[in-house]
């Protein structure tokens, strides 16, 4: 049986969880970039990185003393087109919305720009930083590394994070083409949610050291923390559907997120030192940013781009679909649908929040109250 979910009003969130940041002494500008990081991930119907991740994620963290709500954003590198940053530990979506600010300048100067960026943290949805840039008439692609979920093709010990390699493209249309997704057959994010749901995790997306497939979404993010389980890589298990596919692209964003700001990598990406105690992730991400106008200009780009995904969604459809979508549509809908309705959420989320104004003694009160 499905849950019953809340809708809370857009601006009762956001409000909320400004308050919570303040009190955590984030500077107020910093916290409005996070809000809305976290926002437009729920408005575009990805829930596993929205009001899902704001305590665990954020709250706790800054509240174990791992995250840095002050964040100290340190260019140490910097060229023409390039910069290297250390964000030491703060905010992540703080420190990849300025990141991509400047790759997105560089380019409008030189063509292209590039930025990548050491200790930092959970950064929110990829596509969001993505689509600073087609906003701006660019192409922006962004990936990042993250704590150790993914095996290798013919592996079951968990590597590499499920690193997303994510792209965002202006059109003609009203929406720009983002294609934002892990390069795992599934994030973690999905199974806490699940998990949340009191929902089973479909076979096939989660291995365990013994090789078999599990489902049981508590038993899997225990065994993930243990690390006596595994997320599998895009294409799945083995060879037979392209899983090393996903593997090699899993391995190029671990690289990118890594090797150019000589940051850290896979296992040290754990959030434990050799005690057991947590530490910071000190994770890495890169921004890329490409002016079209530099090219044949904007304009030819966007309708040639809008052609093409328009052919794509009217090309012939499989017995019994009723639509093709292009990447960034549904989410685009999502959007238009939850503009009037706020965001749905559950009763573990109601229960995070009032937790969290009741630690924090913030003088907030929900709509959701009554339950």
């Amino acid at each position: 049986m499905e849950e019953h979910r809340y809708y809370i009003p857009w601006n009762e969130a956001a409000v909320f969880m400004k308050k919570a940041f303040v009190k955590l002494d984030m500077p107020e500008k910093d916290a409005e970039i996070c809000v809305d990081v976290l926002l437009e991930s729920d408005r575009r119907g990805i829930e596993s990185h929205g009001c899902n991740r704001f305590k665990p994620i954020y709250i706790d963290r800054i509240l174990d003393g791992i995250l840095n709500p002050i964040t100290n954003f340190e260019i140490i590198r910097e060229t023409a087109t390039t910069a290297v940053v250390d964000g030491h530990d703060g905010m992540g979506m703080v420190i990849s919305h300025k990141a991509m600010k400047i790759a997105i300048e560089k380019a409008k100067k030189y063509g292209m720009g590039m930025v990548v960026v050491r200790n930092s943290s959970h950064y929110g949805i990829a596509g969001y930083y993505a689509s600073m840039a087609a906003a701006q008439d660019m192409i922006g692609i962004t990936g990042t590394n993250a704590r150790p979920s993914v095996a290798p093709t013919f592996g079951v010990e968990n590597m590499m994070g499920t690193n997303p390699l994510t792209f965002g493209m202006p059109t003609d249309e009203e929406f720009p083409f983002i294609l934002d997704c892990a390069t795992s057959t599934c994030q973690r994010g999905k199974i806490e949610l699940y998990n949340r749901e009191g929902k089973k995790t479909p076979q096939g997306l989660v291995i365990s050291e013994n090789g078999e497939s599990l489902t049981d979404s508590e038993e899997i993010l225990n065994a993930l923390e243990k690390g006596t389980a595994a997320l599998t890589p895009l294409g799945g298990v083995g060879e037979a559907l392209g899983g090393y596919k996903g593997y090699g692209y899993t391995t190029v964003v671990e690289i990118l997120s890594s090797a150019l700001q000589a940051g850290s990598f896979m296992k040290s990406l754990s959030g434990y030192d050799a005690e057991g105690l947590k530490i910071p992730y000190h994770l890495g991400h890169f921004f890329m940013a490409v002016d079209i106008e530099a090219f044949m200009g904007a304009d030819v780009f966007k309708k040639i781009t809008g052609d093409i995904l328009r052919e794509l969604r009217s090309s012939k459809k499989a017995q019994g679909e009723e639509r093709i979508y292009t990447a960034g549509e549904k989410e685009y809908l999502k959007s238009l649908e939850r503009e009037n309705t706020g965001i749905p959420i559950g009763k573990e989320i109601q229960k995070e929040f009032i937790e969290i104004r009741d630690r924090l003694g913030l003088d907030f009160s929900f709509s959701f109250e009554d339950l």
